[in-house]
């Protein structure tokens, strides 16, 4: 089990929006969906894209490099590739981006706290 640290304030990450912080080395993406505060790994494990530089519906997080998409709440990748232009037989050739890792989460009043 980890321990807590405070990864910020509530008002640091406003309702539709996110942000990075660096957690003991670890940068860390904050994503509020409708007042819920979830945390993932930043960087994307396809490109390396940094989330927090993508942009955020709901609880699904779109990669800034290529357009790949994760849910915040599980840290599972829900669409690979920009759209679909990419043909099917170079599509099989392409292996698609693991899963994003994620962080507990606890509120301490107005503080964000990530288990790391």
């Amino acid at each position: 089990m980890g321990t807590f640290i405070v990864a910020g304030n509530k008002s640091d990450v406003p309702v539709g929006g996110m942000i990075a912080v660096n957690l003991e080395g670890t940068v860390i993406l904050l994503a509020n969906d409708g007042g819920n505060i979830y945390a993932i790994n930043n960087k994307c494990p396809h490109l390396g894209g940094n989330l927090s530089k993508g942009t955020l519906n709901g609880t699904i997080v779109t990669c800034p490099v290529h357009g790949s998409q994760f849910d915040v709440t599980t840290g599972k990748n829900v669409r690979w590739l920009k759209g679909t232009g990419i043909t099917t037989s170079l599509g099989k050739l392409l292996k698609a981006p693991a899963d994003v890792m994620t962080y507990k989460v606890k509120i301490d009043g107005h503080q964000i706290l990530v288990e790391v």
